[in-house]
């Protein structure tokens, strides 16, 4: 039930969201292709460094995704409330 998982902490919508989409996996794959390339070509101090980055950049996508989330989510909730004020002047305007 989503409400306990909310309630709980354990609903975590950036962690539910696998993509389909093949566009994305092609992405994915030329990361990881390009990323192993790296580990082989760097030291490994330069390529902990490059995870590194790719940890904070993982960071930053997050707290993106979050505010996204919550602006997705007001802007629904105040979209329904302007549905919800207005039902009574389509009712009222409809007789």
């Amino acid at each position: 039930m989503i409400l306990e998982e909310i309630y709980y902490g354990e609903w975590r919508p950036s962690e539910q969201i696998k993509s389909t989409d093949p566009a994305s996996q092609k992405v994915n794959q030329k990361i990881s292709h390009l990323m192993k390339m790296l580990k082989n070509k760097l030291s490994e101090v330069d390529f902990e460094q490059i995870e590194v980055l790719f940890d904070l950049l993982s960071e930053s996508t997050s707290l993106h995704s979050a505010a996204a989330f919550i602006h997705g989510y007001r802007t629904g909730a105040m979209t329904m409330i302007e549905v919800f004020s207005g039902e009574k002047e389509f009712i009222d305007g409809n007789r």
